[in-house]
């Protein structure tokens, strides 16, 4: 049998009796849907399709079921999965000012399993001594050194020995003008990279990293992130071109760097769709090899620095899809990254989250292991053409010199999207905007530059916590527990979530009991059943305000007798900051 039969003759997995049609699942689908209220009895059970999709920041519909035969027309784009098989390369993060404490860490590190280092440095950091006992032939080290790129990489270059053909440079320029608006050009001009790259080529190590973390870090959506990163390296390309390099020397020198989320599909496919749009430049190139090596590092604008456990899930998942998308390399950021810079503990669970998922969980065992997965290889197409088109779009607006102005606009259009949504705590960001604990104490760590120059997603929640309300509202449960506990315990997470804490009346049976409990609070919201709120909710509200509330709040739809409601998709935010100013008049 040759190779065409073979792929000719399907290998049926299931039984006669579990077979079943595009339209059983349409009304299957359909039926929950009718009895959710989503669907009426008049709607066509095919509308389950729109009721259960969900449309990503770049306006990809990402659909309930994934489907064969769906993949969009990649017109110039050229299909290419990832190839790695086996443990990717374990990267930590090394940022210590401090030489001392940044080579201590770099070796524990090591000790503990770490495969490789990632230097953030400036023209302050004193190179020799951070790497001092680090086998630069067996640890690559890549360094990233946006403010002093030159000084760093003729440090790194001086030191002796031979060094891993891993090692980079992390020359890259145009991502260092993105990440400083107020500057119009990069400490190392675009004719001196190809001087670095000489040294390199020379060093027998790579000199370029296209870091799409910059605009990631600045709230680029991920279609965005991949345009940029393409874009940026095919200007690399033609530099290096332009100076006497082959296309195959030129694109060996090229490492990719993106961001990683806990956006688990979305991130595979983006992972998968950056190795596409990144061989489709080198084909039309005339490069033979068409492999880009990629380094994962997980979000950092991602992370809260409330309840910063949940953090260690964020990463994780964040680790998973990168790895799982063909990442070569994955740096895990502390949990505690967000709180300032990271202790020993976080380092350690940071390493430790890739030695889980490769040595006990076997997710590095196979190349490419989401391929073949409709609704994963859909996302990868759709997200390959809208990346392919945000590459155009920078290439012609770069035509007469990198000016990352219109760039800037759109990705300011997708931050005010996801803003809206956090807002409405349609992204939740779990432990911040729901399910926070106001008990809670945070770690204490140092100030990290690395952090502090990055907006986290939950950044306006964080901003209401860390100067939380100085008087309490007085919460008006109607009712016994079990009447009340579900609107309670809803309305209590939401203020919570604005540092707001609340006194509760407990169990209830009419209103001279609530009037009892009442304590002066300027600012009162009821909680009950609907029932309750008819039997006696005005009534309520007229009692609280007698006896001296100035505003009055209900957890449920809007109501004459209430000057505030709040009920679910209220915009969280805007509610909370309201309810602030009532509390401090």
């Amino acid at each position: 049998m040759t190779d065409a039969d073979a792929l000719a003759t399907a290998l049926p997995l299931l039984q006669p009796g579990d077979e079943h049609t595009t339209a059983e699942w349409e009304a299957a689908a359909a039926a929950v849907l009718r009895k959710a209220r989503r669907l009426s009895e008049t709607d066509a059970d095919a509308l389950a399709w729109d009721k259960l999709a969900r449309t990503t920041l770049d306006g990809i519909a990402v659909t309930p079921l994934g489907m064969p035969g769906g993949h969009l027309d990649r017109q110039s784009i050229v299909s290419v999965r990832p190839t790695r098989q086996g443990a990717w390369d374990i990267r930590s993060l090394i940022a210590d000012p401090e030489a001392k404490l940044a080579n201590e860490a770099a070796l524990v590190d090591l000790d503990g399993g770490v495969t490789s280092l990632w230097l953030a440095a400036d023209e302050s950091t004193d190179v020799a001594a951070t790497l001092a006992g680090v086998l630069l032939d067996l640890a690559p080290v890549v360094l990233d050194a946006p403010t002093a790129p030159a000084t760093i990489a003729d440090a790194f270059l001086a030191l002796p020995g031979a060094k891993h053909p891993d090692c980079n440079l992390g020359i890259d320029p145009l991502g260092a003008m993105l990440r400083r608006p107020t500057v119009e050009q990069s400490p190392l001009a675009m004719e001196e990279l190809t001087g670095y790259a000489r040294k390199a080529w020379q060093a027998d190590i790579r000199a370029i990293v296209v870091d799409a973390t910059a605009a990631h870090d600045l709230g680029a959506s991920d279609a965005q992130e991949l345009g940029w990163a393409i874009a940026v390296g095919t200007a690399y390309l033609r530099a290096l071109a332009g100076d006497g390099f082959g296309p195959d020397e030129a694109a060996s020198l090229i490492e990719f760097r993106l961001a990683a989320t806990d956006e688990q599909f979305p991130t595979i496919a983006k992972f998968r769709a950056l190795r596409t749009l990144w061989a489709s430049v080198l084909t039309h190139s005339g490069v033979a090899d068409t492999t880009a090596r990629v380094h994962g590092a997980t979000s950092r604008p991602m992370l809260s620095k409330y309840d910063p456990y949940v953090n260690m899930l964020r990463g994780t998942v964040a680790a998973f899809a990168a790895g799982v998308g063909g990442a070569d390399a994955v740096t895990v950021l502390p949990f505690d990254s967000a709180n300032g810079r990271p202790d020993a503990f976080g380092r350690r669970i940071a390493r430790n989250v890739s030695h889980l998922l490769i040595d006990e969980s076997h997710v590095a065992a196979v190349a490419d292991p989401a391929g073949g997965a409709y609704a994963v290889e859909q996302l990868t197409d759709d997200l390959a053409g809208k990346g392919w088109r945000e590459f155009q779009t920078l290439e012609a607006e770069w035509a007469g010199g990198a000016d990352f102005a219109a760039f800037r606009g759109r990705v300011a259009e997708v931050v005010a999207r996801r803003e809206a949504e956090i807002a409405k705590r349609k992204r939740p960001v779990t432990g911040l905007s729901e399910f926070p604990n106001l008990a809670e104490t945070l770690p204490r760590r140092d100030a990290d530059p690395l952090s502090d120059r990055v907006r986290r997603y939950g950044a306006s929640f964080e901003e209401l916590r860390d100067q939380p309300a100085e008087q309490h509202l007085f919460l008006a449960t109607l009712g016994t527990v079990a009447q009340h506990t579900a609107r309670a315990t809803f309305i209590t997470n939401l203020f919570a979530a604005g540092g707001i804490g609340v006194d509760s009346a407990g169990a209830t049976a009419g209103v001279d009991d609530l009037v009892k409990a009442y304590a002066g609070q300027r600012v009162v919201c009821l909680a009950g059943s609907d029932a309750a709120y008819d039997e006696w909710g005005a009534a309520a509200a007229a009692a609280l305000r007698e006896a001296g509330a100035q505003h009055v709040i209900i957890a449920g739809r809007p109501v004459d007798y209430a000057d505030a409601a709040a009920a679910m998709g209220v915009d969280a935010l805007a509610f909370l900051v309201s309810t602030r100013k009532e509390l401090g008049k």
